[in-house]
């Protein structure tokens, strides 16, 4: 890459999306309609999806080769790990998760989805909307993902005709809606005839929406960590004790959120000693400030027990530690999470020992309505939990920080993840969305 073109991709902004979607509605296909008609693949990667589609018999490449990359996944023709891909155009660089379709590859989504800005979520226009359709919106919603864009696929299929789109679009987003979606982008598409993913459709004149691309490219990317409470885990405590730096002591860590700089006071938690920073490191070199995703070393002015697992939050907007936790799970695991299970929760880089002291409540996908009192969640079961912690935690909520408010629930027996959990988010009687303070 040339230096003029990186220079020009450093300054677009990037976006992070993922895919959604029913099995064979077309997300693979999708996926790589776009890298295909953007130019963003190399001419050996179509070159091999082109001898492989001819293998199976296809007349032209099979575009959903371009990201279905296990084993597995190509011969049994599905998604099941979430595939991760980088492209960029002139107007924005990207970072795309491809989440798989099948019903039991649903937690899969949550890794995908979990730092995404926007998810499209693709419905075959044949189907309509179907139980993983609102399972996939549902989680939309409960990750605070700010953009949804609905993708009805498969339009050559049902003659291009603008009412079934209608139809589709206006019972999705009234769905949506109900959840909390903030904002719903509904576009009529054929992944495989390339019609409105990069290039505007000739088929559907009734359309006057910007394709696929063109929304990616954009949308308003305005989930910026930068601004959110600032928030530091520690991950490592650096000593050297040589002899050119016998009182060096600082604390590692990638910024989770916000911004630091040198001369605020900060706070450690959960032990709530307050020290000053002295000095920022960042790649060896000093800096005056520090803000989201950048790897640092901090050094206080006092000496304070500090370890990996702790907190460095600035003194005026510290959260507040607790060790009674209230909040919105998505369970992962086969084994079912019943009440009275110990686990290890573990929330940034600590891992504490913990009890689940009540489920509350499952939620039902088709009506949006609690089941009280389920007793146990089981794989992809959404619900509520009430957790009590060996050792108090500063959690923030959910709705505020996506980093510092989600942790996982881990068997302590073989480390297996169990749950994710999205703190102090609770979907209300009538599936709304809120803030709980526990």
């Amino acid at each position: 890459m040339s230096t003029t073109t990186s220079e020009a991709l450093s300054e677009t902004t990037l976006l992070r999306f993922a895919t959604a979607g029913s099995v064979d509605d077309g997300k693979s296909t999708l996926v790589g309609r776009l890298l295909h008609d953007s130019k963003s693949i190399l001419s050996d990667q179509l070159e091999a999806v082109e001898r492989a589609s001819a293998s199976r018999g296809a007349e032209g490449p099979d575009l959903a080769l371009l990201t279905d990359g296990l084993r597995a996944e190509r011969e049994q023709g599905i998604t099941i790990d979430v595939a991760y891909r980088y492209f960029a155009t002139a107007r924005r660089r990207f970072i795309l998760a491809d989440t798989p379709g099948h019903v039991q590859y649903t937690r899969n989504m949550v890794t995908g989805a979990s730092t995404a800005e926007l998810t499209v979520i693709l419905i075959d226009a044949r189907n309509g909307v179907v139980e993983q359709t609102r399972r996939h919106a549902a989680l939309a919603a409960l990750l605070r993902v700010p953009h949804v864009v609905l993708a009805v696929n498969k339009m050559d299929l049902v003659g291009y005709r603008e009412s079934v789109f209608a139809a589709i679009a206006e019972e999705f987003t009234a769905y949506a809606t109900e959840l909390g979606v903030p904002e719903v982008t509904a576009i009529p598409i054929s992944a495989l005839a390339g019609d409105n993913v990069v290039e505007p459709s000739a088929n559907m004149d009734w359309y006057g929406g910007p394709t696929v691309l063109e929304h990616l490219e954009t949308v308003p990317v305005t989930h910026d960590l930068s601004h959110c409470h600032a928030r530091l885990p520690v991950q490592y405590v650096i000593r050297p004790q040589t002899a050119e730096h016998p009182d060096y002591r600082g604390y590692a860590g990638q910024i989770a959120a916000g911004s630091f700089r040198v001369g605020e006071q900060v706070t450690v938690l959960p032990s709530g000693r307050s020290s000053k920073i002295a000095g920022i490191d960042l790649l060896g070199e000093p800096v005056q400030v520090a803000w989201t995703t950048q790897s640092v070393t901090v050094l206080l002015e006092d000496d304070i027990d500090i370890s990996r697992g702790d907190l460095l939050v600035p003194s005026k907007d510290a959260p507040p530690t607790t060790q009674d936790i209230e909040a919105t799970v998505c369970h992962v695991a086969d084994a079912p999470l019943t009440v009275g299970h110990r686990v290890l929760l573990k929330h940034g880089t600590r891992t504490v020992k913990a009890i689940v002291k009540d489920i509350p409540s499952r939620l039902t996908l088709d009506d949006l309505s609690l089941h009280p009192h389920p007793g146990q969640l089981v794989a992809n079961d959404i619900g509520r939990v009430k957790i009590r912690t060996a050792e108090p935690l500063p959690v923030d909520s959910y709705s505020d920080s996506r980093r510092t408010g989600s942790f996982i629930l881990i068997d302590p027996n073989d480390g297996t993840t169990l749950t994710a959990g999205m703190a102090e988010s609770v979907i209300g009687p009538a599936g709304e969305i809120h803030a709980h303070a526990t």
